[in-house]
C-alpha cells in the first residue's frame, strides 16, 4: 500500500502534448481572479460574521495568506505534471498509493460538498429574489433542511424549522442533467458570468463604502481571536472563509501554458489572491459599516454556531430578523437594508445566474477525480461508462449528483463550507508536504516552476492548513476521518486487490495530458 506510481510514467503523460506558452502574468492574473471569486462572498459573508463579528475583515486576510503559500507550493507540481487528478496525482507519485487513495477521497469529498454549499447559496439568493421581487412568500418549511445537533455521537434533526430545501434541489438536478447530456459552458459564456460578479460587488462596494457608521464596528471581535468554542471567533471565521479563496489552483493548472513560469505563476498567483482579498475586505467593511455585523446570542448571551438549532431560533425573534448574520442572501440583504431595494435584487439576479456555473465546475471537477481512480484500478472501472448517446459518463455525474441534491436540501450552507473545507485543507496539506519529500528524493528533476523558499514557505503551507482545519468547527472536523475511515474499508476491500500499480499496469495516458481539473471556484 506504499507503492508509488513512476513519476516517469506521470511525466510522460504531461510530455506526450507539449502546450503552447502564451499566458503572461496579466492574464494568469485575470484567471486566477475569476476562478476564486464567487459563491464564498456572496454566501458565507453572514456565516462569518456570527463567527467573528466586524473581525471577520481580519478572518479575509489570514485566509487569504494561508492560500498564497499553500499556492506557491500547489504550482510546483502542477507545472511538473499537468495531468488530471491534481493533489491525488501528486501525492501518488511521491508519498504511495495508500495516501494518495486518503487525498483523492477528500477530493471527492471536497467536490461534492462544495457542490452542496453553492447549491444551498442559490437557493438563498433565489428565495429573496422571489420574496422581494415578486411579493411571493414561499413555504419555510420548504426553503431550509433541518437544523442539527448531535446526541452523543448522532446527529440528529430537527423539522421544525424546516424539511427539506428544494431550490436547492432543483438546481443540483437541474445542472447534473446538463453535465449528462453534454452541455458544457464556454470560455466566452464563463468570461461573461465573471464580468457580472466583478461588477456586482464593485457596485456593491461603490454604494456601501459612503454611508459606514464607524459605530457599528464595535465590539470588534465579540468572540475573540479563537471564540467561546471550537469554530468561532476570527480564526475559526477564517478557517470558513478559506472556501472563498479555493480556486486559486486554476492558475497553478495553467503553468504548463505559462511564458517565464519562474517569474509569471508567482505573478499570477500572488496578485489574484491579493486583488481578490481587497475585494473581500471591502465588501466585508460595506457591509459591516452599513448595517452592522454583530452576532445574535443565546438567551444567556452564549455564542451560537451558524446554523445550529440556538441561532435558527435566535434569528426567528423579530428584533433579529433584519440582522446580517441571520439572512440567506447577505449582499442583496444589505443594499435593501440601505434604500437600494432595485439593486438589492439586481444582485441577487447575478448571484442567480453566475452560481450554477459554478456548481457544473464543482460536478464536473468530482467526475475526472472519480476517472483518474477509477482509471488506477482503485475504483470500479465501471463507474467511467460513457452513454452511448450522450457520450458522458453519465453513470458517476447521476450518483454525484444525486449526493449534492440530497447534501443541498437537508444541511445549511455553512457547515457544507465547513465541511468541504476540511477536505481542501487535507488536500493542500499533503500537497506541501509533497513538495518537500520531492525535492529531497528528486532533485535533478525538471521543474519549470520552482517555490520560492521552499524550506520556509512549504512548512508554512502545511501549518496554516494544520491551524485552520484545527480551528474548524467539530462536527466539520469529525465528518473528514469518518469518511476517511470509509474510504480505507472501500480501498482494502477493493483498491488495494486491483490497483494497477499493484498489479504492474502502469499506462500513459495522452489524452488528457492537457487537461487538469477545472478549478474548484467558489
Amino acid at each position: 500500500m506504499w507503492r508509488v506510481k513512476s513519476l516517469d510514467a506521470i511525466l510522460a503523460t504531461a510530455q506526450k502534448k507539449s502546450l503552447h506558452r502564451s499566458l503572461g502574468p496579466v492574464q494568469l492574473t485575470l484567471l486566477g481572479i475569476g476562478a476564486i471569486i464567487g459563491t464564498g462572498i456572496f454566501v458565507l459573508t453572514a456565516a462569518a460574521s456570527q463567527k467573528a463579528g466586524p473581525g471577520m475583515a481580519v478572518s479575509f486576510v489570514i485566509a487569504g495568506m494561508v492560500c498564497a503559500v499553500a499556492a506557491l507550493c500547489y504550482s510546483e507540481l502542477a507545472a511538473m505534471a499537468p495531468v488530471s487528478g491534481s493533489a491525488y496525482t501528486y501525492t501518488y507519485a511521491v508519498m504511495g498509493e495508500l495516501l494518495a487513495w486518503c487525498v483523492g477521497w477528500a477530493l471527492i469529498l471536497e467536490y461534492a460538498v462544495a457542490a452542496s454549499a453553492v447549491s444551498v447559496g442559490w437557493s438563498g439568493y433565489v428565495l429573496g429574489l422571489i420574496e422581494n421581487g415578486l411579493g411571493f412568500d414561499w413555504p419555510d418549511l420548504l426553503q431550509a433542511g433541518p437544523t442539527w445537533s448531535m446526541n452523543g455521537f448522532i446527529p440528529t434533526p430537527d423539522f421544525s424549522t424546516g424539511i427539506i430545501n428544494i431550490p436547492a434541489i432543483i438546481v443540483a438536478l437541474g445542472v447534473t442533467f446538463l453535465l449528462m447530456i453534454g452541455t458544457t459552458e464556454s470560455a466566452r459564456v464563463n468570461a461573461i458570468l465573471v464580468a457580472v460578479k466583478v461588477a456586482a460587488l464593485t457596485i456593491f462596494i461603490v454604494l456601501t463604502l459612503p454611508v459606514i457608521n464607524t459605530e457599528h464596528f464595535s465590539p470588534f471581535a465579540p468572540n475573540g481571536l479563537f471564540g467561546s468554542m471550537s469554530g468561532m471567533g476570527i480564526v475559526g471565521a477564517a478557517a470558513s472563509i478559506f472556501f472563498a479563496y479555493v480556486g486559486f489552483d486554476a492558475v497553478s493548472t495553467a503553468a504548463e501554458e505559462t511564458k517565464n513560469p519562474q517569474r509569471n505563476v508567482p505573478i499570477g498567483l500572488i496578485g489574484s489572491l491579493a486583488i481578490c482579498t481587497i475585494f473581500y475586505l471591502l465588501v466585508a467593511l460595506g457591509a459591516i459599516g452599513a448595517i452592522g455585523a454583530q452576532p445574535v446570542t443565546g438567551p444567556a448571551g452564549e455564542a451560537l454556531q451558524p446554523g445550529s438549532p440556538g441561532f435558527v431560533a435566535a434569528c426567528a425573534i423579530a428584533s433579529n430578523a433584519n440582522q446580517l448574520v441571520c439572512s440567506n442572501e447577505a449582499l442583496a440583504h444589505v443594499l435593501r437594508e440601505i434604500n437600494y431595494p432595485a439593486v438589492g435584487n439586481a444582485l441577487g439576479i447575478a448571484a442567480m445566474l453566475a452560481l450554477p456555473s459554478v456548481i457544473l465546475m464543482m460536478i464536473y471537477g468530482q467526475t475526472r477525480i472519480f476517472f483518474v481512480m477509477a482509471r488506477d484500478g482503485l475504483l470500479p472501472e465501471g463507474l467511467t461508462k460513457i452513454h452511448p448517446k450522450w457520450k458522458t459518463p453519465y453513470i458517476v455525474t447521476l450518483a454525484t449528483g444525486i449526493a449534492v441534491a440530497v447534501a443541498g436540501a437537508l444541511f445549511p450552507v455553512g457547515q457544507l463550507a465547513d465541511i468541504s473545507n476540511s477536505g481542501t485543507l487535507f488536500a493542500f496539506f499533503m500537497v506541501s508536504i509533497a513538495v518537500l519529500i520531492l525535492r529531497r528524493t528528486e532533485p535533478n528533476r525538471h521543474r519549470p516552476f520552482k517555490t520560492p523558499l521552499v524550506w520556509i514557505i512549504a512548512p508554512l503551507s502545511a501549518a496554516g492548513c494544520a491551524f485552520l482545519f484545527w480551528n474548524l468547527p467539530h462536527d466539520a472536523k469529525m465528518v473528514l476521518p469518518i469518511w476517511g475511515g470509509i474510504g480505507l474499508v472501500v480501498y482494502f476491500l477493493y483498491g488495494y486487490r486491483k490497483s494497477h500499480v499493484g498489479r504492474g499496469l502502469v499506462e500513459v495516458h495522452e489524452t488528457d495530458s492537457d487537461i487538469p481539473p477545472p478549478p474548484a471556484t467558489t
